[in-house]
């Protein structure tokens, strides 16, 4: 699948085409160990923006209806698709049957010491960990990720070396962020992992994009 999307004509395509973020941005070649990131907000956003899935533009979700703000960048990983497999391996990992994949890309979230003013940008991100989040039956982990050569979190390597302060953010960002009043709190995030598990679930998440979109290039270049 890679391979056909990074061919000669896709490269073309891109000069006159802008590329839908989910689709026509590489994943990296030293993925999953280093990835791009599709940045869609930054901690000053009060308002949530998402990708929108068919045109490929950033587009408004909904306002923020509280004052919690987004500590870190947001976004999500290219090629990548929250199926089977990872469902699977949520399934497994918490002993619980019947968690299925969200259907959207990994999202993943990057530290950095830097002030970024907007989304809508590629970020090179190393995944040192993740939060195995479920909404309802849906496995909806979050990848946490360093800027790759920030100054303060560059050097990490795993989500045990950040303080702990950093993490208690990022969950209980995540925790609230879809509350609405009088509404039951569906999300839970009963682990929280380390690099090498965030590897294993965007490796998982590549495959099951291969299994989803395998006819894509195809589609897109005539192949």
């Amino acid at each position: 699948m890679a391979d056909r999307l990074s061919d000669p004509i896709g490269r073309l395509m891109g000069l006159r085409y802008k590329s839908h973020p989910w689709h026509g941005v590489q994943i990296g070649a030293n993925a999953p160990r280093e990835v791009v990131a599709f940045i869609e907000m930054v901690s000053t956003d009060t308002v949530k923006y998402e990708i929108d899935k068919e045109s490929g533009y950033l587009k408004l979700d909904r306002p923020q209806k509280y004052s919690s703000l987004l500590p870190a960048l947001y976004g999500f990983i290219p090629q990548t698709f929250c199926g089977n497999r990872v469902g699977k391996f949520c399934s497994e990992m918490i002993n619980r049957p019947g968690i299925i994949g969200d259907g959207d890309p990994i999202d993943i979230v990057v530290l950095t010491e830097k002030t970024i003013a907007h989304g809508d940008i590629l970020v090179d991100a190393k995944p040192i960990g993740g939060f195995r989040m479920i909404d309802g039956k849906e496995a909806d982990d979050k990848i946490i990720a360093v800027m790759r050569n920030d100054v303060v979190y560059g050097n990490y390597e795993d989500v045990s070396e950040l303080p702990e302060i950093v993490v208690k953010r990022l969950k209980h960002y995540f925790l609230t962020y879809k509350d609405l009043p009088g509404t039951a709190m569906l999300a839970e995030i009963p682990d929280t992992y380390g690099a090498e598990e965030a590897q294993k679930v965007i490796g998982l998440s590549m495959e099951d994009y291969s299994d989803r979109f395998d006819n894509l290039g195809s589609l897109l270049y005539g192949k």
